[in-house]
Formats: structure tokens, C-alpha cells, sequence
């Protein structure tokens, strides 16, 4: 991939989760439906419109009204950012509304440009928000001029903290009247729409956060405090001291959260290793239609998600892992990843395996090549996104061990790994081979207790497959146990007095598996496995008894199917019926569909 160009070095904001301190990729996010963000609406002065005139009768008192859920990030404030296909609109700030002034309780707090015997602004905000704002701010709104959000373009204004002059730029078209004011704050170092606007405009990209998530030296007065604690609370009070706060609000929100630590992430500007998908994501979307998904809407997702995702972060700040074989110049901090240099390493790791990347020495781990230089390298300690390892397996599995094929029949894993092993493994192949890693895909769902609850220890809910097989507390068997099943009595009434968790054996548990629909969640718990042993011994029993009738035949008793009764015909029809349903369900590894089949037994 590196010799072909997609795997480049570059600045540029990703998942960072200060708690781990490393960039993280999207399959290793968790996203909370329960996050409360501390948002705020706040307002930047005017200082000089673009269009001489536009606004020359509200000057000098006029700002423009941001809202965000990262107040910390208003100190890397660059541009502030408009929908030229948007109207907006001058406000003015009239009374509060009686009926508005203290609605959203403690929460809910009014910043000090609504606050009373203050001089109020006038306001540009989208004029489709101007009656949401109205309700929210709890103030009366007097629509005042309005103009097309084009004419914005280059005006300037006062950052709202460290004083320099900013510009509004022309954004894209995820600036909506869904929410917010319709004026987007723009950090480059802090958003990936914020950066894409940051390289169309050559912004500076800032990011004050170190890898704990606190502000640096860059922040100021904030410097040292965590952005997703006190340095947050800090820039909203700063604000509201300046009179730049229009309103503080809880706002209740999807929001990513580390996998491992389960603590919130930021998005944050930093040096990294990235696999550029663009170079090959039309392969990949023309490769997944020639792969047989199941179930069928298993590609709907994947192709959703390849057309959308951006690049890929590939490189971790982690003390275990795979190394990145990158060596690093001293004075310049120029990558060199060559042909020779991977090739070298790649005999060395084959050899005595990754961990020589951290105990041999630099001139040791180079190629002959520079040897003699060794000393103004350093090789670099990024490791490799565990994605990228286990998307990588294909190449080390597959394509390598003998009486294996390349690609595979089938890959196997949960409905989560459509943005994990899934798209993981078909990017690394896509990109190297140029065809999918896999001939099929299938997905399964989740094991839940019988009362559709997920499995847990501290809950007690958990069904052990060995206790299932072997059986668990007071497990003893019944001494009629046979003569309960020749009488094809329901055995296991007797058994449970003296079984709390009776041993079901493997084909049980075989024909639970057997007879759920995996493509979705499924459940299993005593009540269930009790049935399933039921129908087991319907099975076995059916089929014993087909068994002893037929423990005398010989071929030469064999009747011509011409020469037999209707019903006989009749019997064998519906038999290759049953048959070629069957043989469909293993085709199509729907296996429920085969057990359905069997259950018509009596």
C-alpha cells in the first residue's frame, strides 16, 4: 500500500481519546445516546462588514450568534463559517418573555448579553431560526434587514478571546436551520467539516490539547485545564465575563466514547498515519457486489459505509502493538519508509518477530543502505491500528497456508464487524489485490437471555454452553431417565426435581443453534433448552424408530417406483420435497429453515 500511495503522513483532526491517550479509528468508538454536553450560544463582534454598507447603521454594536456542544474549543477558533444558499437576518434583542425568562429550570442559564441593564447586541442569525431562537432565548426577536448568507463572506470580527480578527468564510452544506443559529464556529483542529473548510480557506490548524486532553501553553489562560472538565466550564464563564454568552443549556446527544476505557473522546488535530481510501474506495464499492451478503441487507450497510467514511487513521500511541516501521530523521522529522527499508524489517520480523522493533538497535533494524547515516535516524513508535492487523489477515491466513484459498468462502462474525473486520479486511485487500477477501459474508446478531435482556454475570443472567453440555448445580441423573424416554414420557419433569441444571449434552445445544434465526438477536435460557431437548428426543426417537423397521431390508427387496401404491408415491414426493428444502437451507445457511422442517414431525 505504501508503494502505491495510499498510505501518507498528515496533520489532521481524528478521534482522540484523552483516557487512552491515542487517535482512535471508528470501530473503536461506542457511541452513548445518553451524553449531556454542556452547549452554549454564544455571540462574536463585528468589527467590519464585507459589503460596504450591509451593515454600516448596526456598527458598531452588531455580532454574529454561534451554538456548540465544545465550548473548549471556541480558543481555537478560526473562522466562523455560512450556508450561501441560507437568508439571514439582523436581530434586535428586546424584552425577555415572561413565559420564557426562567423555563429549563437550574440547568438553564441565561448569559450576560440577556442579562438585564446590559446593552444588547443586535444579532445575525438564519431568519428560518429567528422564532426557534425567540423560544429558546426566551427574548423578544425584531427581524431588523436580511440578506442572502453570500454576503457574509469576509467579514471580520473579534475572537472572542484572544482579540485577533477573524473571517466568515463560505461553509458547506452541512450548515442546516435544524439546529443552532445557522453560523457554524470553525476550529480546523477540531472537526473534520472544520478542516475540510480550513484547506479550502489555507487556515492554520490549532489545536492547544495535549494527549491527556488538557489545554497547552497555546490556550492561554486555560493552559493545564482538561477540556472535557474544567478547562470546558472555564471558556463558558470566560465568555460570559465578556459578555459573549447568549445562553448555557444541557444538550442531551449521541456522542463517542472510547471502547476500552468507556470515557468520552475528542476530535483533535495530531501527526498521524493514514490509508488513503479515496484512492480506492470505486473498487471496493464495484467489489461488494460480487460477494454474496447474509443476510441480503448486510451490503446496504457496508456500501453506506464505505461510500461515507473518510480516511483511515492507521497509526496508534500505544505501548503494545504491532510497530509502524517508519524511521524518523532527527533535525527534520521526515519519514523514510522505502521498498528496502520494509523489506529488511519484514525478513527481520519473520524471523524473530515484531519485538525486534523495540530491542534492536536503529542501524541494526536499517538496511545496508544507511548503515552508515543510522545516527540521524530514530525509528518511530507509533504501532498499527488493531483494524488494520486483523483486516490484514486475509493475506496471512488465506493466502498463504497450504490447502487454503484466496479469497475466502466465507468470513463469519457479529453484525458490528460490517464497520470493524468486515470493511477492515476488504480495504487492505481492495487496495493490495484489488478483489474482495471473501467469496460470502455472513452476520449474526446476539445472544440474549430468554427474557431478551443482555447477558451478565453481576445480573445473573448468564447461560454457560459447558453447563448447558455437562450441566451445572445438583446435576445428577435419574435413574429412569431410559425408561422415561421408551415410555417417551416428558422426562425432564422428573428430572428437574432433582436437577437444578441438568446436562443436556452437545446435540441440544447443537439443535438450539440449529433452529434460531441468527441474522437477528436470539434468546436461550432454561425454558427454552427444556423445549429443545423435548424436540430432540421427538428427533431421535422418530428416527430410531425409522431405523428398527428397516434393520432387516435388503436391496433385492427394493419395489420399482412404477409398481408402487399412490400413497407410497405419494410419501416419496413429499419426501424430495422436504429433500430439496433442506438441501436449499445449507445452501443458503439458513439452517432455522431446516429445523422448521423437521418440527412437522410428531
Amino acid at each position: 500500500m505504501v508503494m502505491r500511495g495510499y498510505i501518507y503522513r498528515g496533520r489532521k483532526p481524528v478521534h482522540w481519546s484523552p483516557s487512552s491517550r491515542t487517535a482512535l479509528a471508528e470501530a473503536e468508538l461506542e457511541y452513548s445516546e445518553n451524553h449531556v454536553s454542556k452547549s452554549i450560544y454564544a455571540a462574536f463582534k463585528i468589527t467590519s462588514p464585507s459589503n460596504s454598507g450591509l451593515l454600516d447603521e448596526f456598527l458598531p454594536n452588531v455580532c454574529l450568534a454561534i451554538w456548540t456542544t465544545t465550548p473548549w474549543t471556541i480558543p481555537a477558533n478560526a473562522v466562523v463559517a455560512v450556508n450561501p444558499e441560507l437568508s439571514y437576518a439582523v436581530v434586535e434583542l428586546q424584552s425577555l418573555l415572561e413565559s420564557e425568562s426562567t423555563s429549563g429550570g437550574k440547568q438553564r442559564k441565561l448569559g450576560s448579553i440577556l442579562s438585564s441593564g446590559n446593552e444588547k447586541p443586535f444579532i445575525i442569525v438564519a431568519s428560518d431560526l429567528v422564532s426557534v431562537l425567540e423560544s429558546k432565548w426566551g427574548v423578544k426577536l425584531v427581524i431588523r434587514k436580511s440578506f442572502p448568507g453570500s454576503v457574509l463572506e469576509y467579514c471580520r470580527y473579534l475572537h472572542p478571546v484572544n482579540g485577533n480578527e477573524c473571517s466568515v468564510v463560505i461553509g458547506g452544506d452541512y450548515i442546516t436551520t435544524e439546529s443552532g443559529t445557522g453560523l457554524v464556529h470553525t476550529a480546523p483542529g477540531h472537526g473534520q467539516e472544520d478542516y475540510l473548510t480550513g484547506l479550502k480557506y489555507g487556515l492554520p490548524i490549532v489545536s492547544p490539547v495535549d494527549d491527556e486532553g488538557n489545554f497547552t501553553a497555546e490556550a492561554g489562560q486555560f493552559s493545564g485545564l482538561s477540556v472535557l472538565g474544567a478547562g470546558n466550564a472555564a471558556v463558558v464563564k470566560y465568555l460570559d465575563e465578556h459578555v459573549s454568552l447568549i445562553l448555557e443549556e444541557p444538550y442531551k446527544h449521541k456522542y463517542p466514547y472510547d471502547w476500552r476505557s468507556k470515557e468520552p473522546t475528542i476530535f483533535r488535530a495530531t501527526e498521524q498515519w493514514f490509508a488513503s481510501v479515496d484512492g480506492f474506495r470505486d473498487a471496493a464499492l464495484d467489489a461488494i457486489k460480487r460477494v454474496t451478503w447474509v443476510p441480503s441487507q448486510g451490503e446496504n450497510r457496508i456500501v453506506n459505509m464505505i461510500s461515507g467514511r473518510s480516511d483511515w487513521c492507521i497509526s496508534r500511541q500505544r505501548t503494545w502493538g504491532v510497530p509502524i516501521p517508519v524511521f524518523y530523521h532527527v533535525d527534520t522529522q521526515e519519514p523514510l519508509i522505502t521498498e528496502k527499508t520494509i523489506e529488511h524489517i519484514k525478513g527481520i520480523v519473520s524471523e524473530k518477530g515484531s519485538d525486534a522493533w523495540w530491542y534492536m538497535p536503529t542501524e541494526e533494524l536499517l538496511p545496508e543502505k544507511y548503515r552508515d547515516k543510522a545516527s540521524e535516524y530514530r525509528k518511530g513508535t507509533d504501532t498499527m491500528d488493531v483494524w488494520f492487523d486483523s483486516g490484514s489477515s486475509w493475506a496471512a491466513v488465506s493466502a498463504k497456508r497450504d490447502g487454503l484459498n484466496f479469497p475466502a468462502d466465507v468470513y463469519l462474525e457479529g453484525s458490528d464487524q460490517h464497520r470493524g473486520w468486515f470493511q477492515s479486511s476488504l480495504l487492505t485487500s481492495i487496495a493490495t489485490t484489488g478483489k474482495a477477501p471473501y467469496s460470502s459474508v455472513i452476520t449474526h446478531g446476539f445472544v440474549l437471555d430468554e427474557e431478551g435482556f443482555k447477558m451478565s454475570k453481576s445480573v445473573g443472567n448468564v447461560v454457560d454452553p459447558e453447563k448447558v453440555i455437562v450441566g451445572g448445580k445438583n446435576s445428577k441423573v435419574c435413574c429412569y431417565r431410559n425408561l422415561c424416554y421408551f415410555l417417551v414420557l416428558r422426562s425432564e419433569i422428573c428430572l428437574n426435581l432433582v436437577q437444578e441444571e441438568p446436562p443436556y449434552g452437545a446435540d441440544v445445544l447443537r439443535l438450539w443453534v440449529s433452529s434460531v434465526d441468527y441474522t437477528g438477536d436470539v434468546l436461550i435460557g432454561s425454558q427454552i433448552l427444556r423445549q429443545m431437548s423435548d424436540m430432540y428426543r421427538k428427533l431421535r426417537g422418530t428416527m430410531r424408530f425409522l431405523l428398527a423397521n428397516l434393520h432387516d431390508w435388503k436391496p433385492e427387496n427394493s419395489v420399482p417406483y412404477s409398481d408402487l401404491p399412490k400413497i407410497d408415491q405419494y410419501a416419496l414426493f413429499q419426501l424430495e420435497n422436504v429433500v430439496a428444502s433442506m438441501k436449499d437451507g445449507y445452501d443458503n445457511y439458513q439452517f432455522y429453515k431446516i429445523y422448521q422442517v423437521c418440527n412437522i414431525f410428531p
